[in-house]
């Protein structure tokens, strides 16, 4: 008899067994009845039985152990869409169950400090909208005025699933914080996929898993892929009220999963005025402080300037 734990009290973090946890994460999701078994009343575990899976997939139940242990890693194509069929994947988690099976090959160790390409900067200066740059972690790495002005998480040096998984006063900023953060961590699986052995991914999602009940219990999950694009940017602003924002992430060529992030608004829709709004008063703050430089810059040079006057 099976006796495993609900999945939502591990901390996956795992270096070499990604497929395993995975299958493992992905078998306690799926009933017995979904799948058009018998659950029967004596069961240990939250989804599907080891044997159970195995035997829908049409594979022995001892290969699929070795498969779950991380004594077998790399199983066929077909096994894997079996595999996928029974779990019933949609199409991107089984892409990410396939990728698992067939993890890229190491790269070098990344540069310490990841540089935004410049044409990104420029036209992050030009975009009346708030748009900010994330990396694979999450890390904000750079942001125009407006997305700091809707939201301080969005500033340069923040990382977004520690100040929405750990920081108690980020929480009432979203007005759909259960929907966002799913979404999240589903993109968040996806990305980590790709390097299932990326020790800052790894430590990542522990320090999240320990710190959050929310996180723990999405991860365990393991859906992968963000939510239909446009949505998750329901906010509510101290100065302009809430705002039903649409949220697109755009893939940055030639980098390693940074994305470009732009919220927009209905055209016409109050959220469309209370955004204009918030861009007002954002460029008159940032005239006051070009001005404030200025004035700061020209007293400085003067006292120089005098400075080696009297020196002379």
């Amino acid at each position: 008899m099976e006796r495993d734990e609900p999945g939502a009290g591990r901390v996956p973090t795992s270096r070499s067994n990604a497929l395993g946890d995975y299958l493992r994460a992905r078998r306690d999701q799926v009933r017995p009845e979904d799948v058009g078994m018998v659950a029967g009343d004596r069961r240990r575990v939250p989804g599907l039985r080891r044997e159970e899976l195995a035997l829908l997939a049409g594979i022995s139940t001892d290969y699929y152990l070795r498969l779950e242990q991380g004594r077998d890693q790399h199983p066929s194509a077909q096994v894997l869409d079996a595999l996928a069929e029974a779990l019933q994947l949609d199409t991107e988690a089984t892409a990410h169950l396939h990728r698992l099976a067939r993890p890229a090959p190491r790269r070098r160790a990344r540069p310490r400090v990841e540089r935004v390409p410049v044409g990104i900067v420029q036209l992050l200066g030009q975009l009346p909208l708030p748009a900010f740059v994330t990396n694979k972690y999450m890390d904000v790495l750079t942001a125009n005025p407006l997305a700091a002005a809707l939201s301080p998480n969005f500033t340069r040096g923040r990382n977004l699933l520690r100040k929405m998984f750990l920081d108690p006063a980020s929480r009432e900023s979203y007005l759909d914080w259960e929907r966002t953060t799913a979404s999240v961590v589903g993109g968040l699986r996806a990305r980590a996929g790709a390097d299932p052995t990326d020790p800052r991914m790894i430590e990542l999602v522990g320090e999240l898993s320990l710190g959050s009940d929310r996180f723990r219990t999405l991860w365990a999950r393991a859906d992968v892929g963000y939510r239909p694009e446009g949505t998750g940017g329901h906010l509510r602003h101290p100065q302009v009220g809430e705002l039903l924002l649409r949220k697109e992430k755009l893939d940055i060529a030639r980098t390693d999963g940074m994305q470009l992030v732009i919220f927009h608004a209905e055209p016409g829709s109050e959220t469309a005025q209370a955004l204009a709004l918030l861009g007002s008063l954002t460029a008159t703050l940032e005239r006051e402080r070009a001005e404030s430089e200025r004035t700061q810059s020209a007293r400085t040079q003067g006292e120089q300037a005098r400075r080696e006057r009297s020196e002379s």
